[in-house]
């Protein structure tokens, strides 16, 4: 089956509206994407993630007549933000194979790979800790220089025997990664109620019990501390809830926490360094690690 899409270029407030008119005349799908390099991360629930400058795109059948549609959006075109609109025909190519083509296994550290269903990680990884995972409704596959980030610590740390607590589990990976690791107790929480349900069907995929990682909303915390706290969320929620994660953390436990753009960083390490010692800072592309051991004293 061949395809049509219609792009329209516009702004956030006009996105339900603009989406509204695309559905309405017959798309296959209505899709958004950032038209500004704009970063978003994980969204709270019930809000969808979009940027100021939006990128609208609907998706048709080559056959259909999008006359009308065209018509109605040049005629709004100044009350709706649009900046630009145009119609494209796309190529007859196997599409659902190019997207898949697109996850393929991933090395972080020496030891983790994380791989999707329908690939295998290299013969030649023969000690390699094993993650399966395939891309999902919940943050966090390891494309994510973030998530990268935080797969590449565990890996560093010694999780023999260890407690660990992954604040803002997402799709699971870091409690799984922790679990795959060593880790004896992996308690995983998160405000969302669907990705509590993503972690704990990902670690059922992975051979690991229910058991095994313990997910909760927040509220329902067990009264513990851990060994290992690791927290890959915004920035904004990293300095508000720096009192909250730092009492989970044992003293002399081992911390990491991601999610933190480059001009983020010294605001973040504000709210932690009081409590920390060994205090360092990881980069990649435009994002920051920052990691530390808690003082030996937590009063």
């Amino acid at each position: 089956m061949t395809w049509q899409q219609l792009i329209c270029h516009t702004t956030v407030e006009h996105q339900e509206v603009i989406s509204g008119a695309l559905e309405e005349a017959g798309a296959a799908s209505v899709t958004f994407e950032d038209a500004v390099d704009q970063p978003i991360l994980e969204p709270l629930p019930g809000e969808t993630p979009l940027w100021d400058q939006l990128v609208i795109t609907g998706l048709y059948p080559a056959e259909d007549d999008l006359t009308a549609l065209l018509l109605n959006l040049e005629l709004h075109r100044g009350e709706w933000g649009i900046t630009e609109l145009k119609l494209e025909q796309l190529e007859d190519r196997p599409w659902v194979r190019e997207w898949m083509d697109n996850f393929h296994p991933m090395q972080f550290g020496k030891r983790l790979w994380v791989y999707p269903s329908w690939r295998e990680v290299p013969e030649e990884a023969t000690d390699a800790v094993k993650i399966l995972l395939d891309p999902g409704l919940a943050f966090g596959t390891g494309n994510h220089p973030t998530t990268a980030l935080c797969l590449e610590w565990l890996d560093g740390e010694n999780l023999t025997g260890k407690t660990v607590l992954d604040y803002g589990c997402g799709s699971g990976i870091l409690a799984i990664a922790a679990a795959k690791l060593g880790a004896s107790t992996i308690v995983a929480t998160d405000i969302d109620p669907q990705a509590l349900e993503a972690t704990q069907e990902n670690a059922r995929r992975n051979a690991l019990t229910e058991a095994r990682i313990f997910t909760c909303l927040p509220e329902d915390m067990p009264d513990q501390t851990f060994d290992v706290v690791i927290a890959n969320i915004l920035s904004g929620p990293l300095v508000s809830l720096a009192p909250t994660i730092l009492r989970y953390l044992k003293p002399q436990g081992r911390i990491a926490l991601s999610g933190i753009l480059a001009d983020q960083g010294q605001a973040v390490a504000a709210a932690y360094q009081n409590r920390l010692e060994e205090v360092q800072m990881a980069a990649k592309e435009d994002w920051l690690r920052l990691e530390g051991t808690a003082q030996v004293s937590s009063n």
